[in-house]
């Protein structure tokens, strides 16, 4: 007799303890990864920082760093490093996070989840129909754009060194790379 699969939920998910790891769910199965480091962090803290400068200053939306969560269903929770929520779509957001999908999720790859962002995430993002989705590395110092066709992503920017990073849905705020 085969194993049984365990398909968590929210209610399990906010069950899960507070011990700096980050917990998420993918499509039912859990999702461990160690808190991120110094670089990491500083990389979303700079990128949060000109996102949120940009969408204020035209008032377009919100924009939020994780620990936010993202409730894309009741088996699917993530935490994208930086998420931005369009003006007409603020009403998705509540004190737990954000129900639906975002305007834009941000990862910023760590070694520890180049396979989650890179695979596992960028599936989830597309079947949850995320607009947009950005990936930076900051070993690679490279920056990719996807934006949502049909069903899938396509790769709409991708620019590295000292290039600058414009991308949908924000087309006119430039980001240098090398600034990050």
């Amino acid at each position: 007799m085969g194993a049984v699969r365990v398909v968590l939920t929210y209610a399990d998910y906010v069950a899960l303890p507070n011990d700096g790891k980050r917990y998420e769910i993918h499509d039912g199965e859990l999702s461990v990864t160690p808190a991120p480091g110094r670089t990491h962090q500083r990389l979303v803290l700079e990128l949060a920082s000109l996102l949120n400068t940009h969408v204020k200053a035209r008032g377009v939306g919100e924009v939020y760093v994780a620990p936010f969560d993202v409730i894309l269903d009741t088996t699917t929770i993530v935490q994208p490093d930086v998420v931005c929520i369009a003006r007409d779509c603020l009403d998705r957001v509540s004190e737990r996070g954000v129900d639906g999908a975002p305007t834009l999720a941000v990862e910023i790859i760590s070694p520890s989840t180049v396979q989650i962002d890179r695979g596992t995430k960028l599936q989830l993002y597309a079947r949850h129909r995320v607009p947009y989705y950005w990936i930076v590395d900051s070993v690679a110092r490279t920056a990719e754009a996807y934006a949502l066709r049909l069903d899938a992503y396509e790769l709409s920017a991708r620019v590295g060194g000292d290039e600058v990073f414009r991308a949908e849905p924000f087309p006119d705020l430039e980001i240098r790379l090398a600034s990050l």
